[in-house]
């Protein structure tokens, strides 16, 4: 830390404004672990020490913090990181920067939005028999015909809670109910 003669500090970070990675993870309550992945995925920046120490600056808080808003709506850390690359690290992001990159977010929460309501649709006609697949699987899914259409919980993925992945049978025999038997 320098001073100059007129009694203001030289530009740059100095030693009273830098975390250590111990007291960066106890303010934004991740592990030291994780601010070292975010480091290596060109997240968050450290400078070293002479003995290579990190050390961070109080601005990493705020990126660590969009970082978390960002999973929190669901982004990837990709998409955190286009989103951060768009930001200047020094100075501090103005709020009309913060806001801009935010206001690309909205249309990505409407999505999530949407399609939670979906996933509640389904759910809620799913539940009332106990097991949230035995309508679907016993009674339309006879031989597993939705694994035709792909892997995963195929009726949790489909777009129409009504129709599910593959045509409802419409011909009493041809549903196999184990129970009805």
């Amino acid at each position: 830390m320098t001073a100059h003669t007129d009694g203001h500090r030289a530009p740059g970070p100095h030693h009273s404004d830098l975390l250590t990675i111990g007291q960066l993870a106890a303010r934004s309550g991740l592990a030291p672990s994780a601010l070292r992945y975010y480091e290596g995925l060109d997240l968050i920046h450290a400078t070293r020490t002479t003995g290579g120490q990190r050390r961070y600056t109080r601005g990493t808080l705020r990126r660590i913090a969009f970082i978390r808003a960002a999973r929190r709506v669901g982004l990837s850390l990709d998409e955190a990181k286009v989103a951060l690359d768009r930001l200047p690290e020094r100075p501090a992001p103005s709020g009309t920067e913060w806001d801009k990159v935010a206001e690309s977010w909205q249309s990505r929460i409407d999505e999530q939005i949407a399609e939670l309501e979906r996933l509640k649709a389904k759910l809620t006609g799913c539940i009332g028999c106990g097991c949230l697949s035995l309508s679907r699987c016993a009674l339309y899914n006879a031989a597993d015909r939705a694994g035709e259409t792909g892997p995963g919980a195929r009726y949790l993925h489909t777009r129409d809670p009504a129709t599910g992945p593959e045509p409802v049978p419409t011909d009493p025999d041809a549903r196999t109910d184990p129970d009805s038997r």
